[in-house]
């Protein structure tokens, strides 16, 4: 999606540096309590926003003070100061060993150290007495630049004063792209360099290829504006249902992870939803929610859609995504260890009080309810919660592929249920071998990599000959582009950001079902991913280039 030309260069506050020569520690006791006030401080303050934050922005904010009153991090931090380190140099010891462990565990964990370290540089910050860092006030249009951005600084942008984002680090599915994506905003991540671009220079991205153009020429803004008219156009003559010229049918969903996305979404032209992220009712608690909880929840987010698909992810936690209430212990490589079914077939009382929920839901609502569990690697794994989720009186039962030996047994392993979906982040970084969070290794994540499409070909090929649909639920389904090939290969839907449905829906529209298939088998004959795109850009509808 490209952004205006127009827009004014405008830099993220930059990290606030440690001293040097901090003094050390030589009263921990009373260095601790002005810790734990100054943390205060930044989880009252990020409260505080959320307080006045619209319904998608508030559980971001909310997140990041519960992990400033973390009491674990506080702690962490005193070790660091009975060592005698100098009070912020603590703060940032402390909470880069916190990442350090969030980033070998993986997943969403992973994910949350930016989160971790927006809370360090704040409270570093007011301990050194100077504003806390942050995006600034945005006076105009502009394209905002960054190290990085923490989903809590994200949340707040609007489309109508940020342009677009860039930033040095980052990966393209970390939570800051993806939330980017959802309020619409433009983003290139891994742009290395770009923080030496002077403030107030002009710029022009196009977050649809992530191009970069400094100082555009008069011709070339308003190339990209007669371009930006001509998407728009475009985009203006399609809605109601996903389909191929000819009329193909590939839904288009939606992916939530709270109640309050589920509103939102609810609202736009989608047919459903095609994965709600149901952990985040189980993250920063030191218990597990209750049924009566959980059914409250679930049936908020049925009602919403009323006769509408929603598919609903069980818990997928564990060895990435540790809970309190669930530690299964250390592992050696947790990234592959006991998470998604594998931690509900260890504590079989999480994966029993959720499916009462969500059939206690069922039951007030009778709404159009998919139930698919995280992390499936055999047939018996299949059949074991198929088991389950119908002694409970759920009408739908489906897994997720997101491990290679569920693709490559797919017909296997869906003669044990109704339905698969695709999770493309964690299915390419198994097939790759490469951590989704490694920026210097997105070349191996690109969704376009022949080896990817062709494991999604062998989990669609198993959906044919059993009959049951195969979706996907990844991030890869937003593209309009590859969305042509995913059809091609037999997916039945593609569940994204509800801001990328209608341009995946226009792609659709312009190309017959025929045309898909030959750009899927053009995309897997390829040699890499720049060469799959470039040929099935080649082979498809000129408008197509607009979308992106």
């Amino acid at each position: 999606m490209p952004a205006s030309p127009s827009g004014r260069w405008s830099s993220s506050a930059r990290r606030p540096p440690t001293p040097s020569d901090e003094a050390p520690t030589t009263d921990a006791a009373a260095a601790s309590q002005q810790v734990r006030d100054t943390l205060k401080a930044v989880a009252d303050g990020l409260t505080a926003k959320a307080a006045k934050a619209d319904a998608h922005a508030k559980p971001i904010l909310e997140a990041g003070a519960m992990m400033a009153g973390d009491p674990g991090l506080a702690g962490a931090i005193d070790t660091q100061l009975q060592s005698g380190k100098g009070i912020t140099n603590a703060v940032s010891a402390a909470v880069d060993e916190y990442c350090a462990m969030f980033e070998s565990l993986g997943g969403y964990m992973a994910e949350r150290v930016t989160d971790l370290r927006d809370v360090r540089d704040r409270t570093v910050a007011r301990l050194l007495g100077q504003p806390e860092p942050g995006v600034p006030s945005l006076t105009e249009p502009s394209v905002l630049a960054a190290v990085d951005l923490a989903p809590a600084e994200t949340a707040t942008l609007s489309v109508e004063t940020c342009l677009g984002i860039i930033t040095s680090a980052g990966g393209p599915t970390s939570h800051t792209a993806i939330l980017a994506a959802q309020l619409g905003i433009p983003a290139i991540v891994q742009a290395v360099g770009i923080l030496d671009v002077p403030f107030g220079t002009t710029v022009a991205l196009d977050g649809g290829v992530g191009e970069i153009v400094i100082d555009p020429s008069g011709d070339e803004q308003q190339s990209l504006l007669d371009r930006k008219a001509r998407r728009e156009k475009a985009l203006a003559a399609g809605s109601g249902k996903g389909m191929t010229k000819d009329g193909h049918p590939v839904q288009l969903l939606a992916n939530i992870g709270t109640a309050a996305d589920a509103r939102k979404a609810a609202a736009q032209d989608v047919e459903g939803v095609g994965l709600f992220r149901s952990e985040f009712l189980f993250l920063d608690r030191d218990t597990a929610p209750t049924v009566d909880e959980q059914t409250a929840t679930y049936t908020e987010v049925l009602k919403a859609f009323g006769d509408r698909k929603v598919v609903v992810r069980t818990l997928d936690a564990g060895a990435d995504k540790p809970l309190a209430f669930a530690d299964l212990g250390h592992e050696e490589n947790p990234a592959l260890g006991r998470r998604g079914i594998r931690l509900g077939a260890v504590r079989t009382d999480l994966l029993d009080d959720q499916l009462q929920a969500l059939a206690n839901a069922y039951q007030a609502t009778n709404a159009n309810l998919w139930v698919m569990a995280p992390m499936i690697a055999t047939r018996q794994e299949a059949a074991w919660f198929a088991e389950l989720v119908r002694a409970k009186g759920l009408p739908k039962v489906g897994v997720m592929i997101e491990v290679p030996a569920a693709a490559l047994r797919s017909f296997d392993v869906l003669s044990e249920v109704d339905f698969a979906s695709l999770g493309t982040n964690d299915l390419g970084q198994y097939t790759m071998a490469a951590d989704r969070m490694q920026g210097e290794l997105s070349e191996l994540l690109n969704p376009w990599q022949p080896a990817l499409l062709d494991i999604i070909a062998y989990a669609c090929d198993g959906g044919a000959k059993t009959g049951h649909p195969v979706g996907v639920c990844g991030e890869a389904g937003g593209d309009p582009v590859l969305a042509l090939v995913l059809a091609g290969l037999g997916v039945n839907s593609l569940s994204m950001a509800p801001s990328k449905v209608r341009a995946v829906r226009t792609a659709l529209a312009l190309h017959d079902y025929a045309q898909c298939q030959q750009m899927a088998a053009a995309a897997r004959a390829s040699v890499g991913p720049k060469e799959a795109r470039e040929v099935v850009l080649s082979m498809a509808d000129p408008v197509l280039a607009d979308l992106l």
